[in-house]
């Protein structure tokens, strides 16, 4: 990570000492500290010339943690030093340096004047909305008619509008659009490549792998001039897994159905990295509390489409509060700790806990030989036969089995001959296929 954030300083500094304009894409497998290098940038400052930063995500829930951890530690350091300090003192500063990216495209849709800032860092770039999306929404919610453009593309006229300097850091992870209307990052290389010829690019060399998707893109902007490729723009060890660095590796192949790959992964990652499964979601409670030591925190996640896991107390159509699920303590019941609520991959997406609970449910199934999609429509699974759907249901449990930096516990309800919306024909292959791949069961 130190070399990564090292080049990307080198590449702002020299952007500002000579008036030039980049774009930088970092990679980086889940956990593998994107997020910790942007707002290592977003908080710097040059001893001789302070530049203006700010991190931006399209995260809402990632926003609202960020906001809340630095409030709460700065509110805490002040207090150990003496001094008192309203609450609404420190969050103005931090509000200020980290932002929901539509606000601050807002911003220049309707203010035709340059940013203030000189460098911006959007994490997730690559869930940027594509122009359908963008305009749907500025005609809904802004009452804008007309607006012609992806939200990347927009994004990179905005910070053109400086005459000076202008950096812009793209952190992408792979695999991970989970939403209609994200643009992928493709979209990004395409915007540079047919509107921005000054502008000069900066890519990872791992942009290329297919879970980022660039596509025909990326063959584009080989071909122009000022487009370099760089390792030191991967970040490949994860700190979230900082005891296995194969979970990215082993969820990908179980994943995309390479038994015997994941089967290797899981064998390399097994004595560091527990994992265990369970169609008892007590026992799955009791594994990781067990496991848990200190202040290490512990949670609950399953997908947005899990409506069938209500029988188990598990409703994911209960609202959770980000803040509150990530950072509160032990005491609280709406924390995490509590394993009552159940986050969804929209609201840990970019976020981490020490161990997790993944509770699966019948909307993503293993077939034998590969997945099926499914939505709870009425009182039926309906099957997905859409091709984006699927890959977002497909990433949503990518972002589930990837959140945990010490080990997981995966529950997969036994079912109910009873009832045919949970018939255990809807859980045991993936059941078997898990185990099959080398993880043991805990009763």
């Amino acid at each position: 990570m130190d070399i990564t954030s090292r080049r990307l300083q080198e590449l702002i500094d020299e952007a500002r000492a000579k008036s030039l304009k980049r774009i930088c894409f970092l990679t980086g497998v889940p956990g593998a500290g994107k997020t910790l290098v942007g707002l290592n940038l977003a908080t710097q400052r040059a001893e001789d010339q302070p530049t203006h930063a700010v991190y931006l995500s399209g995260n809402d829930p990632l926003v609202k943690v960020l906001r809340a951890a630095l409030t709460r530690d700065e509110l805490t350091r002040q207090k150990q030093a003496g001094k008192k300090v309203r609450k609404g003192e420190i969050e103005g500063p931090i509000k200020s340096f980290i932002q929901n990216v539509h606000h601050f495209r807002d911003e220049g849709i309707f203010d035709p004047g340059p940013p203030d800032d000189h460098v911006v860092i959007f994490d997730e770039a690559q869930r940027a909305w594509n122009q359908k999306k963008a305009a749907d929404f500025m005609l809904r919610r802004k009452k804008r008619a007309g607006f012609s453009m992806s939200e990347p593309e927009f994004l990179i006229s905005y910070m053109d509008r400086r005459k000076d300097w202008s950096v812009i850091i793209c952190l992408v992870g792979g695999g991970q659009e989970i939403h209609t209307g994200e643009a992928g990052i493709g979209a990004w290389l395409d915007a540079v490549n047919r509107g921005f010829p000054n502008w000069e690019m900066f890519i990872s060399s791992r942009l290329t792998y297919t879970e980022y998707a660039a596509g025909h893109a990326l063959e584009l902007v080989r071909q122009r001039p000022h487009t370099q490729f760089e390792d030191s723009l991967h970040l490949a060890v994860s700190m979230r897994s900082f005891r296995a660095e194969n979970v990215s590796a082993f969820v990908k192949a179980l994943l995309d159905c390479e038994k015997e790959e994941a089967k290797k992964a899981f064998a390399e990652l097994a004595a560091r990295y527990p994992i265990a499964i369970t169609r008892d979601l007590n026992a799955a409670k009791e594994w990781i509390r067990s496991r848990a030591r200190g202040t290490e925190r512990y949670g609950l996640v399953a997908s947005s489409k899990a409506m069938r896991l209500k029988p188990h107390a598990i409703d994911i159509r209960v609202s959770v509060d980000p803040v509150h699920y990530f950072l509160n303590e032990k005491d609280d019941t709406r924390s995490s700790y509590y394993l009552e609520d159940a986050a969804t991959e929209f609201q840990v997406q970019g976020l981490e806990l020490d161990w997790v609970c993944v509770a699966w449910c019948g909307d993503f199934r293993f077939t034998g030989s590969g997945w099926n999609y499914h939505d709870f429509r009425g009182n039926r699974w309906c099957n997905i036969s859409n091709a984006d759907n699927r890959v977002y249901l497909r990433n949503s449990y990518r972002v589930l089995l990837t959140r945990a930096r010490q080990g997981m516990v995966v529950f997969i309800p036994p079912g109910d001959v009873s009832d045919p919306t949970r018939s255990p024909t809807l859980y045991d292959s993936t059941f078997n296929y898990l185990t099959e791949l080398g993880i043991p069961e805990i009763a």
